[in-house]
């Protein structure tokens, strides 16, 4: 429950998969399609759900990461998130993320610590959790 709005943003679906998704200032109007693995275009002209989603979760978290490392040397911190697809145990699909996290000024303990506050500080890690398995990778 949010105690206080800070932004509101709305995007419209038409099509589902094989539609157009706009937000309503017109910055976002992207084709969606199926992968070309789920039976889509092989065409890379167009976007899908789980990219949308691993760009938005990627600087969703690194915005978190920022602002739980304050003090430190977050100098070319970079986050990569990888969103797979698949089919859950109740047999109908879900998706789950592996968190990619390259801070290079930091010592891999330091980046354990600092990539778990964040995931306990996004606002996209705080909506999934629970629901979507999320793992945190340390990359060097």
């Amino acid at each position: 429950m949010l105690s206080k709005i800070l932004y509101t943003t709305e995007v419209t679906n038409i099509g589902a998969r094989t539609g157009n998704v706009r937000s309503s200032d017109g910055v976002l109007d992207l084709e969606v399609r199926q992968p070309a693995e789920l039976g889509g275009p092989k065409s890379p002209a167009f976007t899908n759900p789980e990219q949308l989603f691993a760009a938005t979760y990627s600087a969703c978290y690194a915005g978190a990461l920022a602002a739980v490392g304050k003090g430190l040397d977050m100098r070319d911190a970079m986050v990569t998130a990888i969103v797979h697809l698949g089919n859950d145990v109740a047999g109908g699909f879900g998706i789950a993320a592996d968190l990619h996290i390259r801070l290079p000024h930091l010592s891999t303990e330091e980046a354990q610590e600092v990539a778990e506050k964040a995931h306990q500080a996004c606002p996209y890690s705080k909506a999934i959790r629970g629901n979507v398995e999320v793992k945190l990778v340390i990359v060097e």
